[in-house]
């Protein structure tokens, strides 16, 4: 029996459905964004150039774009504009989080793109973040789903996958995952697993199980690095299938092995390739790391560096915020400041230090998703892509403008309410502007 008839029937109409444009019978006016210094790792710009947005969408980028009355326009003399921040490990209020608002901090910091990692997280989540979605957020967001709570249905393997690919019937997931016709119906719009030692310690059945529906489902394979020896075993059980060593920063803080060891013991398990691994931006720092969170052991940094130069990593996460409930190692406020101070220590040239941020992440996700959309529309300011630009002060090192989608959501820090709708839910299908179950309490057919 079909306990939310209402319900279902809002949610079957967008069961399937990922909208990337803007749907509009008359172009929108543009805004231009005039004399800035542009840096896009994917088309090698480093050089002053103007970007012009409309519908949501770059439509033009040259060295002087000439303005129209219409156009709104951002003067970014002095400042550097870049592909939108990607923060592929961004804690953003999973676990009840309440306190803070992790979400509107990551936007004021310039993230445009932030995947929550949290453990714990059900087959829920989508739904529930999905909700936020509708009702209006200033950055895109995704969530990986926990591992142990996706083994925990009587759902088998094949069927996971059957579920993650959009081919599992409505029977079956009643049956045997939940009869919640709103969880089962929006539970396939996740972006990957993610399973934490410090959450659960799963057998290695369970962790074939995980490598199996990630690798044929298309889904990206998070695991909790700080533990060298749990990393060792993770690659060890992953027999060739792609896993990514989350916060791998973490394992040069010495919590479980010495420092300097652990991440030489980390470092030599990645191959780039398959095995991927990503630095905290915090633990890159001078200051090795925050005081809330944890500071990497300076030989450790050391090895971090030299693993940025030669290429083994090329992805740079938070893991924050702060001040939320369930925090991670380090803090969004960090992440231009990263970028700036690689480059200052001459670690990276900046447009490699932009990427590990913007370009990088975003081919990591296509690849592992097999899904072109992410390469195609993010991580660059290619004609066509979408308008997801961060505008950084070099001299503060903070973001001054953030563009989502289009719309500017924040600038000097302060967060702008006409942003608030630009947000869209990011799962390995793309991105969803309306999921729809923020619209289930007005009960609409």
């Amino acid at each position: 029996m079909n306990h939310y008839p209402t319900q279902v029937k809002t949610i079957e109409k967008l069961k399937n459905s990922t909208n990337l444009t803007v749907s509009s019978t008359e172009k929108s006016e543009r805004l231009v964004l005039k004399n800035g210094h542009l840096i896009d790792p994917k088309s090698k710009i480093e050089r002053d150039m103007d970007v012009a947005i409309q519908d949501g969408r770059v439509i033009e980028v040259s060295e002087n774009i000439t303005v129209e009355k219409s156009d709104k326009v951002l003067d970014c003399a002095g400042l550097i504009v870049m592909p939108g921040l990607v923060d592929m490990h961004l804690h953003l209020g999973d676990l009840f989080d309440i306190y803070e608002s992790p979400l509107f901090k990551a936007a004021a910091d310039g993230v445009t793109l932030g995947l929550s990692p949290g453990a714990g997280n059900t087959f829920m989540a989508p739904s529930l973040l999905g909700a936020e979605v509708d009702r209006g957020l200033p950055l895109n967001v995704g969530v990986y789903l926990g591992a142990a709570a996706v083994l925990s249905t009587l759902l088998n393997a094949d069927q996971l996958v059957s579920l993650f690919r959009k081919e599992l019937d409505d029977e079956c997931m009643a049956q045997k995952m939940t009869r919640n016709a709103i969880t089962n119906s929006t539970a396939h719009l996740t972006i990957g697993i993610k399973d934490h030692m410090g959450h659960f310690i799963m057998t290695d059945e369970a962790i074939h199980a995980i490598f199996e529906i990630t690798s044929k489902a298309g889904l990206v394979y998070m695991s909790h690095t700080q533990d060298p020896e749990h990393a060792k075993r993770m690659v060890k059980l992953s027999k060739g299938r792609p896993l990514h060593l989350a916060h791998a920063t973490a394992a040069g803080c010495g919590t479980h092995a010495d420092g300097a060891k652990g991440m030489a013991d980390v470092l030599s398990l990645v191959d780039g390739e398959v095995i991927t691994a990503e630095f905290v931006s915090s633990m890159l720092l001078p200051n090795r790391g925050r005081r809330d969170g944890l500071k990497i052991n300076e030989k450790a940094q050391e090895l971090a560096y030299r693993a940025l130069q030669d290429g083994k990593v090329k992805v740079i996460i938070s893991d924050g915020q702060s001040g939320s409930t369930m925090k991670g190692f380090g803090n969004t406020a960090d992440n231009l400041p990263c970028i700036f101070t690689l480059e200052k220590l001459g670690i990276l040239s900046l447009t490699d230090a932009v990427a590990a941020l913007t370009w990088n992440p975003v081919q990591l996700i296509s690849k592992r998703t097999g899904n072109p959309f992410f390469e195609d529309y993010l991580g660059h300011l290619g004609k066509g892509a979408l308008a997801n630009i961060t505008v950084a002060d070099p001299l503060s090192q903070s973001a001054i403008y953030t563009i989502v989608n289009g719309l500017p959501v924040a600038f000097e820090g302060n967060l702008i309410r006409e942003g608030f709708s630009a947000g869209c839910l990011v799962s390995r299908d793309g991105f969803s502007h309306r999921v729809g179950v923020g619209d289930l309490a007005l009960y609409k057919s």
